[in-house]
């Protein structure tokens, strides 16, 4: 099958991007994200345990105008909608470095998604229905395959009973429901836990990134029942390896987002600053990193809506094309981020000014899933896969 013409972005489309852009303008300005996260350095990074705010009703209001189920297909309650409009969704909030548990929430049903069953469509009907959510399946390594775990599940009564703890679980203190990875003896499977369910323990970390919160999630003992196994022991890795484009995809997304805003922010600096009577933007030496940032912006975003339409419409190439997105728009992110800190000056550097926010979430995303080093060793190894064998 070929993709279609750009990229599968059509009028729904382009009106989830556009609805979405002027909703977090009116209701997420900067003003708002600094309230939430950046009012004083003590007890952004001081407290104990960290903080982890986000916008209650907010959160309300984006799960009344469908957002959580933008992924969810329609016999469970959600919109069915394409790839490349969830993509455009994270964009979106990567352009506001939204603090919520949208991105984790739309990650784990990508994951349900692919599990297939009578548990994955109770938990995605619960998900479009406004349920946050996150995924508890690296281990403490932080690796990121499909099939490496630290928690065990074992047999009890009708379900299984969970021992052992995931780390880096994204926006945990903000999730209603963890969708846990954990080994059985027939292999990993997938469980669907509520966050207050007796058993689970939640130690958050102390990161970087203040739009978000991770923690490590134990499990004691927890008791799951069969409605809550989503994919069986033996199944879970292969749910998991089949969404990982869409993972990889939704993270790159919201880092091209952040970089645009990253690029915007630092062009509109360059032309109120001023040095030698002029703008600091009228000299090649600011005029030629802004240039790069915005071409290195447009190649990443082009290898995301590629990916996302190849999950849509080419999943044969959807993994090779995803971890290409993700690895571009890390790179691109990085580079973004010490340009606009670059370019900023001496106030580049200091709390008052926003760009920190950002070039903070950015170092984030450009790790989670993997870092660019890595996907592109992922690329090269799904490259050499497909080589045809050569007889001697």
């Amino acid at each position: 099958m070929t993709q279609p013409r750009n990229f599968g972005f059509g009028d729904d489309e382009q009106l989830v991007r556009d609805s979405a852009r002027k909703f977090l303008a009116e209701q997420f300005p900067i003003e708002t994200l600094r309230r939430l996260v950046a009012r004083d350095h003590h007890a952004a990074y001081e407290t104990a345990p960290p903080p982890a705010p986000y916008d209650e009703a907010l959160w309300r209001q984006m799960v009344e105008l469908g957002w959580t189920g933008l992924a969810v297909p329609e016999d469970a309650g959600g919109a069915g909608m394409k790839m490349v409009a969830v993509a455009a969704l994270a964009e979106e909030a990567g352009r506001v470095a939204l603090v919520s548990p949208l991105l984790a929430t739309l990650c784990t049903t990508c994951v349900a998604r692919q599990a297939r069953g009578a548990a994955a469509h109770a938990l995605l009907q619960r998900l479009a229905d406004g349920a946050a959510a996150s995924l508890a399946i690296t281990n403490a390594d932080g690796s990121w395959e499909p099939d490496q775990t630290d928690v065990r599940a074992t047999p009890a009564g009708d379900g299984v009973e969970l021992t052992g703890a995931a780390s880096f679980v994204q926006d945990a203190r903000k999730a209603n429901v963890f969708l846990v990875s954990a080994r059985g003896t027939a292999g990993v499977g997938l469980f669907a836990v509520d966050a207050d369910a007796s058993g689970v323990r939640i130690a958050p970390d102390r990161i970087v990134d203040l739009t978000r919160d991770q923690a490590r999630v134990s499990f004691q003992g927890v008791r799951v029942p069969v409605a809550g196994i989503v994919a069986a022991p033996g199944a879970g890795a292969d749910a998991l390896a089949r969404a990982v484009p869409e993972l990889l995809t939704i993270i790159a997304a919201d880092l091209c987002g952040a970089a645009e805003w990253q690029l915007q922010t630092t062009a509109a600096y360059a032309q109120v600053r001023r040095q030698f009577d002029h703008p600091i933007g009228f000299f090649q030496a600011i005029k030629h990193p802004l240039v790069n940032m915005m071409l290195a912006i447009d190649q990443a975003r082009s290898l995301v809506y590629n990916a996302a339409c190849a999950i849509d419409s080419q999943p044969e190439h959807a993994e090779r094309y995803a971890r290409m997105a993700k690895s571009s728009a890390a790179d691109a992110a990085a580079f973004c981020s010490g340009r606009s800190v670059q370019l900023h000056g001496g106030i580049g550097f200091t709390w008052e000014c926003d760009v920190h926010l950002y070039f903070k979430r950015q170092q984030h995303n450009q790790l989670l899933f993997g870092d660019p080093a890595y996907q592109r060793a992922k690329i090269a190894a799904l490259i050499d896969d497909q080589r045809p064998a050569t007889s001697d």
